[in-house]
């Protein structure tokens, strides 16, 4: 971070160094799928395999209001999110259970969900959709901002806005009972939470392992 960064409330979620900070969902420790190689986060896995290896990374801290900002890239075909106001529940087993979805997928080849509306790189998963495609091509980095203000929220992609909301009211909790969501007792119901990277995306090239890389990771409290 520079002087300035700093001097506006800039804070880093990943040191480049190690795992610190952040472990697995519902997990003392971080799965073994999980690593840091040069100075990223990355996540090496093939499409089976024990959930415990490539378990969702979360946080250790928590958050209600802030500026969350980060880069990623992935191998072709594959997806994922970054996620927010999770909480960690025996209940659950996935961070997405309770917290709030930006997808992140490669655009060219990602099946179902690149086909599908509310399901592409930018949008709300199954909530809201972007309206326009902003992502790069899979092996190139991407820059995303989620925004969480009081549950006004906003996502940018490339410096793209491809969704402005806000939680919690009427009609926000009449799209969410049109979706999967309302059967799920914890979904967006916390004010706060952790912020998590999906690792439990089973998509990608046939037979080949899937690999995410995320680095530049930083948060401004509000």
């Amino acid at each position: 971070l520079s002087a300035q960064e700093r001097a506006e409330g800039w804070q880093l979620l990943f040191d480049g160094h190690s795992l610190k900070g952040w472990h697995g969902y519902n997990q003392k420790g971080t799965g073994k799928d999980w690593s840091v190689v040069d100075g990223t986060i990355r996540l090496e896995r093939g499409h089976d395999g024990d959930l415990k290896d490539f378990q969702d990374l979360i946080t250790d801290a928590s958050y209600a209001n802030y500026d969350l900002r980060l880069e990623w890239k992935m191998s072709p075909c594959a997806d994922a999110g970054v996620l927010f106001n999770v909480h960690e529940t025996p209940a659950d087993t996935y961070s997405f259970q309770s917290g709030v979805e930006m997808q992140i997928a490669d655009l060219a080849c990602t099946v179902p969900d690149s086909r599908v509306l509310y399901e592409r790189s930018g949008d709300m998963f199954d909530l809201y959709a972007a309206p326009y495609e902003s992502v790069r091509e899979a092996g190139q980095w991407n820059q995303i901002e989620i925004r969480v203000d009081h549950g006004h929220v906003q996502f940018v992609q490339n410096g793209h806005t491809t969704v402005d909301t806000t939680l919690w009211d009427v009609a926000w909790k009449a799209r969410v009972a049109q979706t999967k969501f309302a059967h799920w007792p914890n979904f967006a119901r916390f004010h706060e939470g952790h912020i998590a990277l999906q690792g439990t995306e089973d998509k990608g090239e046939n037979g080949q392992p899937i690999h995410l890389w995320f680095r530049d990771i930083r948060i401004k409290r509000l």
